[in-house]
């Protein structure tokens, strides 16, 4: 919407140039592409290159590859006074209540 707005904008101040912007974008886009083709493949040889370099640490149980920022990097939730993973001490759970962690 924006690059639509600004080319309106061009569109009243330059009504040739923005033609002329009309007509070259795809053909410009279309030239760009395979940088765009090369670009991935050898982001993903870096990748498979990283995967390798790690690949013994992390089979020994080294480091764990960082996680990315989108993903919830502390995923312990306290339920019924301890840590998730737990068994929680229930009516019916079958287990016998521990003793209470402070928090």
């Amino acid at each position: 919407m924006t690059k639509f707005l600004l080319w309106l904008i061009l569109l009243v101040i330059s009504w040739p140039l923005a033609l002329l912007a009309l007509v070259l974008y795809p053909l410009v886009w279309l030239l760009l592409l395979p940088f765009r083709l090369v670009g991935i493949a050898v982001g993903g040889v870096f990748s498979f290159l990283g995967a390798v370099v790690t690949l013994p640490a992390r089979a020994l149980g080294g480091m764990r590859a960082p996680r990315s920022v989108s993903e919830n990097s502390d995923r312990r939730v306290v339920l019924r006074g301890g840590w998730a993973g737990e068994r929680a001490a229930g009516p019916f759970s079958g287990a016998r209540p521990s003793a209470q962690r402070a928090c």
